[in-house]
């Protein structure tokens, strides 16, 4: 006879364990929360707040919920119509080949692995933003000669962003603004020779 206090555990999607935080993902969510005290988008009342939760945060969840309501504010790069999203949840992605680039860009990844290949693209825009945000995994860009590639003032824990594209644009060529929130992963930015 079983002992009815001793009932069995299930394993349901609902119960899946969430990947745990580290240090430097609870650092890279403090400086973001700063970063939106000092554009004004949150108070510091709430600044504190949302400090000593992200510093006790012991998983990805805890800290996405920190952020969420922050998202990517508007900018002059185009609208949500006009937006490649790329969220990888069981595999990595790669966008690569012949493909028509967007303004907006928004890559977010927790583990996976996204790759953004504009060697093959077509781009009908001077201006492209990339919003780039990753957990451990990485978000890999590769750029056609002739591009500009500039990592914006906004992004966080830029020790993890390696930009080894040329900054100036040749005349008539598009500019890639990333902006970027890497945690323990890596955002790297390649150009191909000519």
């Amino acid at each position: 006879m079983s002992n009815p206090e001793q009932l069995p555990i299930r394993t349901t999607p609902e119960t899946q364990v969430d990947p745990r935080a580290g240090d430097a993902d609870r650092e890279a969510v403090a400086e973001r929360l700063r970063i939106a005290a000092g554009e004004g988008r949150i108070d510091l009342g709430e600044l504190t707040e949302r400090l000593d939760r992200a510093y006790a945060a012991r998983t990805y969840r805890e800290l996405d919920a920190l952020v969420a309501d922050l998202g990517s504010h508007p900018s002059a790069a185009g609208s949500g119509a006009d937006a490649l999203v790329l969220k990888p949840t069981l595999g990595n992605i790669r966008q690569s080949g012949r493909w028509t680039v967007p303004s907006r860009i928004v890559a977010e990844c927790r583990m996976m692995h996204i790759e953004i290949d504009f060697t093959e693209a077509v781009c009908p825009h001077r201006e492209v933003t990339v919003e780039a945000a990753c957990g451990a995994g990485h978000i890999r860009l590769v750029v056609p000669a002739g591009w500009g590639v500039r990592v914006d003032g906004s992004s966080t824990n830029t020790g993890h962003i390696v930009n080894k594209a040329t900054e100036v644009a040749e005349p008539g060529a598009p500019t890639v603004t990333v902006v970027g929130h890497p945690r323990s992963g890596l955002i790297k930015i390649k150009q191909r020779r000519r």
